[in-house]
């Protein structure tokens, strides 16, 4: 094997942005900071970063957002969230970029990340990170949301973007309208948990759902002449249900390809006994698959080296499985695990593995919040690449 060259790109949310200033806001407005999050947006400029000094007692600053401007916020206190007691709504606008770290919506389901206002002429991009949210809804079109390391008491809902390492109530990827400023990125859901499961339903970009924890996952539209991926996910539902863990129901006539493969899972038989079913229009392969459930399948779609009635443990309090899921995925070498053994089936397996992201913080060290780390180099260059952020 010949190395040409070795390029590893771990880079920090913030480390590297050139900010034109920094503005804080602290508790009474001392030392002639600002007392209030909206007088500091109001003052800010394109580009600016806003330091939230988190109050004693965890008491919030109570005022509703919004966001109009290419903005930072940051927390004051390495490693302690700020209290934001009210909805944050962020405006699109062409190139516009908002950075939100260290926020705490607190215990209140009426206050909410939001993006509203018009979606033309070009793309807003949305980062949440190292945050405790109530819900999310950036699903306007020509948005791109990167969400990582957070709880959501709620739902993620979003039309573009990375996800990985969080846990929500839900996730969901929907849009509210056709992207006309389209991204070159796929959508990637990795290494999260999801209580309700993570839910497709849009037709604007490919969608890759990696190593993820959840109820189940239902694909309800897809990009014509897509090619999608549904790949080491655990599957538990202790509750049953007349939907299978694995459905795909398009319902937009759109075809493409779905690809479900070493995935680990369980669940309730309710009113269907099904593990994977392909209603319509789409090409959906399937292969080393495990079930406990004896395993049943409905409707097209290319089988191979899937497997029911297999003995595995399953805890939805640690997220963790054990069992016969343990090397046995897809042995080919481009799904092999971070140690070089054969892949796992379920959300520790593979490259994407749950044991890059958590847990999310580890000693206050910097969150991985993507990890892509090619198996095989025969000759040229091997690129391995990241990135993370310092809580």
């Amino acid at each position: 094997m010949t190395k040409k060259l070795l390029t590893i790109a771990l880079t920090g949310l913030f480390s590297t942005t050139a900010f034109a200033a920094d503005l804080y806001v602290r508790n009474g407005g001392a030392g002639g900071s600002y007392s209030t999050v909206s007088a500091a947006i109001t003052a800010a400029a394109d580009g600016d970063r806003i330091i939230i000094q988190p109050k004693t007692n965890g008491t919030a600053y109570v005022e509703n957002l919004t966001i109009n401007k290419s903005l930072t916020f940051v927390s004051e206190t390495i490693y302690n969230r700020y209290f934001i007691q009210g909805t944050i709504t962020i405006n699109p606008a062409v190139g516009r970029v908002v950075n939100i770290s260290g926020l705490s919506s607190g215990n209140f389901t009426i206050y909410n990340v939001v993006a509203s206002g018009p979606t033309t002429g070009g793309r807003t991009t949305i980062n949440l990170y190292n945050c405790y949210l109530n819900n999310v809804a950036t699903n306007q079109a020509n948005t791109t949301t990167n969400i990582s390391g957070s709880t959501v008491s709620g739902g993620i809902s979003f039309s573009h973007g990375r996800v990985t390492a969080n846990k929500a109530q839900s996730i969901s990827i929907s849009s509210t309208a056709t992207d006309t400023s389209p991204a070159t990125t796929d959508i990637e859901v990795y290494g999260n948990k999801s209580d309700f499961g993570i839910t497709h339903s849009q037709s604007n970009y490919n969608f890759k759902l990696y190593n993820n924890f959840c109820r189940g996952v239902f694909v309800y539209a897809i990009k014509t002449g897509s090619s999608n991926e549904i790949i080491n996910n655990t599957i538990y539902d202790p509750y049953g249900g007349d939907v299978p863990p694995f459905f795909i129901n398009l319902n937009n006539g759109n075809t493409g390809n779905i690809a479900i493969i070493n995935n680990a899972a369980s669940f309730v038989v309710g009113q269907t006994n099904v593990c994977i079913k392909n209603n319509n229009n789409a090409t959906v392969t399937a292969s080393y698959n495990l079930f406990t459930n004896p395993f049943v399948t409905d409707g097209a779609m290319t089988q191979s080296n899937n497997s029911g009635s297999v003995n595995m443990n399953f805890d939805n309090t640690n997220y963790t499985i054990s069992g016969m899921n343990a090397n046995a995925g897809n042995p080919d070498v481009s799904y092999t695990d971070l140690d070089l053994t054969r892949n796992d089936a379920g959300h520790y397996g593979g490259s994407n593995s749950w044991a890059n992201y958590w847990p999310t913080d580890s000693g206050g060290k910097p969150q991985v919040n993507y990890l892509q780390t090619p198996r095989t180099i025969s000759s040229g260059t091997l690129n391995i690449t990241g990135s993370g952020f310092s809580k």
